[in-house]
């Protein structure tokens, strides 16, 4: 995203945890130093993207798009098998690091009232849970909230022209399922085990480029559109789960005019 903003000739600031990263992220983008930020900022530390934010608007006047990119693919494996220290690292990052970045920018992003965008990094994975499963249930968890979130976010800043568009990306040409790499120190610290050999670490390595889901982006936020679909072969897993979904709201007559089968049944609660 970075790359294709740049390419459409936008001042660019790069938030990371890791210094490094922006150092490399930074000269893949060729920038004058005149229009381009690296600040190297924890996501689950709110005030480090308060003094971001601070940071660019001091540089650049002002922030008119805001991308909540960072996240992690968190435990890989069945939901029983996770610990409460798995689920502090992925909802932290992925659900809580993405209110925190919103949250540290909306105060600019509202003094660009009619001109701003924010785009919120899900996944087809906050559309549907893949089956057969692929032990993403830790993950499928966080990004179903940040569909939510950008749905609820979308209607509260529409009164003031400012637009949101979520990414639900498939399989992506980079280095995500290994991001245990890179756990914080206070979530347990970098996971041992390499996951190379995870089914989607293998499909990642043949995936998309990202920069053109990149300039994709630009597009929707020219558009406004609301949600951001990358891989069409999703499709029909998406429009099965829609389809429960409104079997559903038929199915609830039925539990209305049931009868009650606890009532008398003598079993616990």
């Amino acid at each position: 995203m970075a790359r294709a903003f740049a390419e459409r000739g936008a001042n660019i600031a790069l938030v990371d945890l890791d210094s490094k990263r922006l150092e490399q992220a930074t000269e893949v983008l060729q920038l004058d130093e005149s229009r381009v930020l690296t600040c190297c900022a924890d996501t689950t530390d709110f005030a480090s993207l308060e003094s971001s934010a601070a940071l660019t608007t001091g540089k650049f006047g002002g922030i008119n798009v805001v991308c909540a990119n960072a996240g992690v693919t968190g435990f890989l494996g069945p939901l029983e098998q996770g610990t409460n220290e798995d689920w502090n690292w992925i909802v932290d990052v992925n659900i809580k690091g993405t209110v925190n970045t919103i949250q540290a920018t909306l105060p600019s992003l509202m003094k660009n009232a009619g001109d701003g965008h924010v785009v919120l990094t899900a996944s087809i994975s906050g559309l549907r849970v893949h089956k057969p499963g692929r032990g993403q249930g830790m993950y499928n968890t966080t990004k179903f909230a940040v569909v939510g979130f950008g749905e609820a976010l979308s209607l509260d800043l529409e009164p003031y022209g400012i637009g949101v568009s979520i990414l639900c990306p498939g399989v992506v040409k980079t280095d995500f399922s290994n991001a245990g790499k890179y756990r914080q120190e206070k979530f347990g610290g970098p996971h041992k085990e390499s996951r190379d050999d995870f089914v989607l670490a293998k499909a990642s390595a043949s995936g998309t480029d990202p920069l053109v889901f990149g300039r994709w982006v630009i597009r929707a936020i020219e558009l406004n559109q609301l949600i951001v679909v990358t891989h069409p072969d999703d499709r029909d897993q998406v429009a099965a789960r829609h389809q429960r979904i409104m079997q559903a709201f038929d199915d609830s007559a039925k539990l209305e005019s049931g009868p009650d089968m606890l009532q008398g049944s003598g079993t616990g609660s």
